[in-house]
């Protein structure tokens, strides 16, 4: 089991030598995969969302797409369609970019939700039905949803019930003064980030080392007193003044799983209220919906979040 954790750690100074100062983003996509969840990844234009997710992909020698998602994205165009062969005179199966290990759903709230809810299915039900027949996409499968958090205009939000379905949303900030000049620096020494295998980022850890992850993850001991913490929060922030609309039982279980996932990536057997703590953010704050009031006067979920873990009981 040591082997296989080496080596998902190892991942993120081998995703570093493409992606500058984004540690946290690789480990929550780390989590994820141990995880099987999906992750919303937020951040403005040009923070090296998409080159984080080829990065790991190269590292873990899994294959990965990007699909830009556009106002005429039709729901064939990411799942796939029946189209006519005329080589064989019959009507085929053409798969769609879905059928990939790590997708890229670059910008998912431009699209129509005809189109997002076609993506979400694969998500949940990890298979695509065409002309009723159901395919199995493959495993491991997630999805890296990208949102552009200050362009509102001609976008199609996604609806509570559909972001409820991402275990993590995770935040790619504007990179600090240092970690732009490693970036330029790079850049001036001729790093091209269409070119990965230049950038010597080699796989670092296969498919096998994240089954034995997963397996592991599950067999964590969580004592009583730290669930019935996860539960607090949540039941916490359903009655948060700020908050119309709180946290679901399936967001219980994701702060669960995630917490299991960092638990053991930090070598631990068992699960502490810290792990839960250093979950909470990711795993919660796209589940909460604030009142209009408290947003008009500067309330954030990462706020409400905040306010809650200060407030519930910490177990001993």
């Amino acid at each position: 089991m040591g082997n296989s954790r080496e080596a998902l750690i190892a991942l993120r100074s081998e995703v570093g030598k493409a992606v500058v100062g984004n540690d946290a983003a690789v480990t929550g996509l780390i989590i994820a995969l141990l995880c099987r969840g999906h992750v919303l990844l937020e951040g403005v234009p040009g923070v090296a969302k998409t080159l984080l997710v080829r990065a790991l992909a190269t590292a873990l020698d899994l294959k990965n797409a990007r699909v830009q998602f556009t106002p005429d994205l039709m729901p064939g165009d990411v799942t796939g369609s029946i189209v006519y062969d005329p080589h064989k005179a019959d009507f085929v199966f053409r798969e769609g970019p879905v059928f990939t290990s790590l997708l890229i759903a670059d910008e998912i709230n431009r699209t129509p939700p005809k189109t997002q809810s076609a993506l979400l299915e694969a998500m949940e039900e990890r298979q695509v039905s065409i002309d009723g027949t159901p395919r199995p996409l493959p495993d491991p499968f997630i999805v890296i949803a990208t949102q552009n958090p200050v362009e509102y205009e001609g976008t199609y939000p996604l609806p509570e019930a559909q972001l409820d379905r991402f275990l993590l949303k995770l935040t790619m900030p504007t990179p600090s003064r240092e970690d732009e000049v490693g970036i330029l620096t790079r850049h001036a020494a001729g790093f091209d980030p269409r070119d990965l295998t230049a950038a010597g980022i080699q796989p670092v850890a296969s498919k096998a080392d994240l089954d034995e992850g997963r397996a592991a993850v599950r067999s964590l001991t969580v004592h009583e007193q730290v669930l019935a913490y996860i539960v607090d929060i949540c039941r916490a922030t359903r009655s948060s003044p700020a908050v119309r609309l709180g946290v679901s039982p399936r967001g219980a279980t994701a702060l669960l799983a995630a917490a299991r996932a960092w638990a053991w990536l930090s070598g631990r057997e068992y699960v502490t209220p810290d792990d839960v703590k250093a979950l909470a953010r990711p795993a919660l704050r796209h589940r909460l919906e604030l009142r209009p009031e408290a947003e008009l006067e500067g309330a954030t979920t990462d706020g409400v979040l905040d306010g809650v873990l200060a407030a519930v009981p910490v177990p001993r």
